[in-house]
C-alpha cells in the first residue's frame, strides 16, 4: 500500500497525457517534411546545372527502384528557405537555413549519365557509386511511417492499463465498481475471546456448520444466512467475527459499510455483487460487514426520493442475502451499535436470522478479559486482577486492554521490570478521567473549594452506601475536572431502582451543597454534576416511569431524536417540574447529610488538602476515627467494608451500655 502511494506520480493520468504530447511533438518534429531540411532536394535539371557551374564538390550514384539516387556535397553551403506551417512545435513562419549537402533523382538513360560524367570530369568533381539497397529503403520507410502510430498505441495501452488497475487489480477508474475486500485467513480463536461465553456459544453452530454441513442438512436444518452482532463500541464484535473465521478455517472477507458507497451512482450495488461473487467462488466463506448501519439504514429517508445511492446499495444487499440466486455456503456477519436504525427488511429472518447482543462484560467477564491481555505482560505478584475487575464496572474489552497498556507504558517510564498496583491504579485514573495535571498552578482558595466540594460528594456517598461505595477521592486535576470522587457500584447491576437513583442524585448534588454550607457561595465546578443529575432525573421521569404525576409511561427513548417530541406542551411543562422536584429533593437530602456530618466533612477536606488523594481505606478511617490509618499496621477492621465497620461500632456501643447498666 505504501509503495503504491510512492508511485502516485506515475499512476496519474495527467502525467501520461503530458508525456504523450511531448513524444508526439518530438515525433512530428523529427519526421515532419516541413521541418528544417538536412539535405537540399534538387530537380535533376538543377543538379546538372549546378554540376556545370562547378558548385558541387563530390557526389555518389546509387540505383534504386528504376532510377538513380544522387547524393553529394556542395563546395560552399547553400541557402535554403523553409516553411514551418506543418510543424506542431512551430508557428506558421518562414526561415532561411544553410545546407552543405543535397539529394536528387535522375532517370536511367545514357544521355543524362554521359552528360553528368562529362561535367564531373571537366570540373574535377569526385564521383562515386553505391550498391543498390534492395531492403533497407523499404524497411526504413516502413519504420518511420509506423513509428508514430506505434507510439500512440503503446500510450493508450498504458492508459487503459492504469484505468483498469495494475495486473488486473481493483484499482483505477475501471475498477471502481469492484469490491475492496480480499480474502484473509484469521488466526484468532475462541480462546482469544474472553468474557463473552454466551455470545461464543451462539456462534459455535456457525463454525460447526462450516466444518460439517451434512450434520445439519440431513435433519433438514438450515444455517442462518446472517448473524447480526449488536452492542456498544469496544465490546469485541469484530474479534468475535474473526474468531469464527479462525475456528472454521474458511476465507474471511472484511469490509466496512462505508466502503460500498462512493460518489459514482451504482458503484455501491456493483461492489456488493462483486463481493458476493468472490465469496461464492471461495465458498464456504464468511463476509464480515463492520458498521453496517452506514449502508443499512431505513429506506425512505434519502434526499433522492428513495432512489439515492445508499438505498440502491441496500437493495442489492437484500437481494444477495436472500434472493433467487441464493448465497449457499456464504455466511454474512455484520456488526453495529445502532441496530434500531437498520431497515426491517434487512433484520428479518431469512437475512439476519440470528441477532447476538454483545453487551458490556460483568465482573467475571472483565477478570477473564484482563487475564487474556495480561498474558504477554510481566504483572507483579501482588496485583489482584479480580480486584481491578471489581473497580472497573462499565468497562468494555477495549477499555480494559487500554488500561493494561497504559500501565505497561507507565511502568516503562518508571524504569520498572514489572507492572505493579500503583501503575494499574494510575492507569485506571487515566482511562477514566485523563492524565493528571500535577504541574497546573491552582490557587490556595480554589484548592480549598475543590477539597470541600469533593469531600461533600464523599460524605453523601459514605452515608448513602446501599448501592455505591466510595473508592477514591482526589483534588489532582485530570482532564477538565479540578478533582473527582470515584463511587463504584457494590455489584454489577442490571436494574436501577428508584431508591438507588435518588441516592445517585444526592451524591451528585453533594459537591455544590458543601460549597453552599461551607463558603455560602456558588462556583462553576458543579456544572458536570448538574449535567449528570439532570440527565438521570429526566430519564427517571420520561423513561423509567418513576414520576407519580406522569405515571408509568415512556415519553422518550434513548435512541429518539432529541429535537422530536411525542408529547404536548403541557406534558413538557410537567416533565420539567418533575425533573426539578427530584433534583431539589436530592439537594435537600445532601444538605441534611452534610450538616449532620460537618466534623467528618472537615476532616476529609483537610486530608485532601494535605495528601491530595485518598483511597477507600483512608476514607473509611478518617470517617470512623478522624485519623489516617497507620502505615505499618494492618487489622481486620481496615479491610472491613463500611457496613462491617459500622456494625462493629454499634456492637461496641451496646457493650458499653450493658456494662453501664450492670
Amino acid at each position: 500500500m505504501r509503495n503504491n502511494n510512492n508511485k502516485g506520480l506515475f499512476k496519474n493520468s495527467l502525467f501520461y497525457i503530458v508525456c504523450f504530447l511531448i513524444v508526439l511533438g518530438v515525433t512530428f518534429f523529427v519526421t515532419s517534411k516541413n521541418g528544417q531540411p538536412q539535405n537540399k532536394e534538387l530537380q535533376s535539371s538543377q543538379f546538372v546545372q549546378e554540376l556545370k557551374d562547378n558548385k558541387i564538390k563530390s557526389f555518389s550514384i546509387q540505383p534504386e527502384n528504376g532510377v538513380y539516387t544522387v547524393s553529394g556535397e556542395y563546395r560552399k553551403a547553400q541557402s535554403v528557405k523553409s516553411n514551418n506551417s506543418g510543424s506542431i512545435l512551430f508557428s506558421n513562419t518562414k526561415s532561411e537555413t544553410k545546407v552543405s549537402s543535397f539529394k536528387t533523382k535522375v532517370l536511367k538513360n545514357n544521355g543524362t549519365i554521359n552528360e553528368i560524367t562529362n561535367y564531373a570530369k571537366k570540373n574535377n568533381v569526385k564521383m562515386g557509386a553505391k550498391a543498390a539497397d534492395t531492403d533497407g529503403g523499404f524497411w526504413s520507410n516502413l519504420i518511420f511511417s509506423l513509428l508514430p502510430m506505434l507510439i500512440i498505441i503503446i500510450f493508450f495501452f498504458v492508459m487503459m492499463n492504469q484505468m483498469g488497475g495494475k495486473n488486473g487489480s481493483k484499482g483505477g477508474i475501471m475498477g471502481v465498481g469492484k469490491s475492496k475486500a480480499k480474502p484473509t485467513k484469521s488466526d484468532v480463536r475462541f480462546t482469544d475471546v474472553a468474557g463473552e461465553e454466551e455470545e461464543k456459544q451462539e456462534l459455535v453452530e456457525i463454525v460447526e456448520f462450516l466444518k460439517d454441513p451434512k450434520k445439519f442438512t440431513k435433519l433438514g436444518a438450515k444455517i442462518p444466512h446472517g448473524v447480526l452482532l449488536e452492542g456498544p463500541p469496544g465490546t469485541g464484535k469484530t474479534l468475535l467475527a474473526k474468531a469464527v473465521s479462525g475456528e472454521a478455517g474458511v476465507p474471511f472477507y472484511s469490509i466496512s459499510g462505508s466502503d460500498f458507497v462512493e460518489m459514482f451512482v451504482g458503484v455501491g450495488a456493483s461492489r456488493v455483487r462483486d463481493l458476493f461473487t468472490q465469496a461464492k467462488k471461495e465458498a464456504p466463506a464468511i463476509i464480515f460487514i463492520d458498521e453496517i448501519d452506514a449502508v443499512g439504514r431505513k429506506r425512505g429517508n434519502g434526499m433522492g426520493g428513495g432512489h439515492d445511492e445508499r438505498e440502491q446499495t441496500l437493495n442489492q444487499l437484500l437481494v444477495e442475502m436472500d434472493g433467487f440466486s441464493g448465497n449457499d455456503g456464504v455466511i454474512v456477519i455484520a456488526a453495529t451499535n445502532r441496530a434500531d436504525v437498520l431497515d426491517p427488511a434487512l433484520t428479518r429472518p431469512g437475512r439476519f436470522d440470528r441477532k447476538v447482543l454483545v453487551g458490556r462484560p460483568d465482573v467475571k467477564g472483565r477478570e477473564a478479559i484482563l487475564k487474556v491481555h495480561a498474558k504477554n505482560k510481566p504483572i507483579a505478584d501482588n496485583v489482584d486482577l479480580h480486584e481491578i475487575a471489581k473497580q472497573t464496572p462499565g468497562f468494555v474489552g477495549a477499555d480494559l486492554a487500554n488500561l493494561l497498556n497504559e500501565a505497561a507504558l507507565l511502568a516503562a517510564r518508571r524504569n520498572k521490570s514489572e507492572i505493579g498496583p500503583s501503575e494499574l491504579d494510575e492507569a485506571e485514573d487515566r482511562v477514566i478521567a485523563g492524565p493528571a495535571k500535577k504541574d497546573k498552578v491552582v490557587s490556595q482558595k480554589e484548592q480549598n473549594i475543590v477539597a470541600n466540594h469533593e469531600a461533600g460528594h464523599t460524605i453523601v456517598g459514605l452515608v448513602l452506601n446501599d448501592a455505591r461505595v466510595v473508592h477514591k477521592v482526589t483534588i489532582v486535576p485530570r482532564g477538565r475536572a479540578g478533582g473527582y470522587a470515584i463511587m463504584l457500584p457494590r455489584e454489577d447491576q442490571q436494574l436501577l431502582s428508584k431508591k438507588n437513583a435518588m441516592e445517585q442524585l444526592a451524591g451528585l448534588m453533594g459537591g455544590r451543597t458543601a460549597e453552599e454550607i461551607i463558603f455560602d457561595s456558588l462556583s462553576s465546578g458543579a456544572s458536570n454534576d448538574f449535567e449528570q443529575a439532570t440527565n438521570l432525573a429526566r430519564a427517571m421521569v420520561t423513561q423509567y416511569g418513576m414520576s407519580e404525576k406522569l405515571g408509568t409511561v415512556q415519553l422518550e427513548s434513548p435512541n429518539d431524536d432529541p429535537y422530536a417530541r411525542r408529547y404536548s406542551e403541557k406534558t413538557a411543562s410537567v416533565i420539567d417540574e418533575e425533573v426539578r422536584r427530584l433534583i431539589d429533593e436530592a439537594h435537600g437530602q445532601a444538605h441534611d447529610i452534610i450538616e449532620q456530618h460537618r466534623e467528618q466533612h472537615k476532616v476529609i477536606a483537610d486530608a485532601l488538602l494535605k495528601y491530595e488523594t485518598l483511597d477507600e481505606k483512608e476514607i473509611l478511617s478518617l470517617y470512623r476515627t478522624g485519623k489516617m490509618p497507620e502505615e505499618n499496621t494492618s487489622s481486620d477492621n481496615e479491610d472491613a467494608s463500611f457496613e462491617e465497620s459500622k456494625e462493629q461500632l454499634e456492637q461496641k456501643e451496646n457493650q458499653h451500655q450493658d456494662n453501664d447498666e450492670d
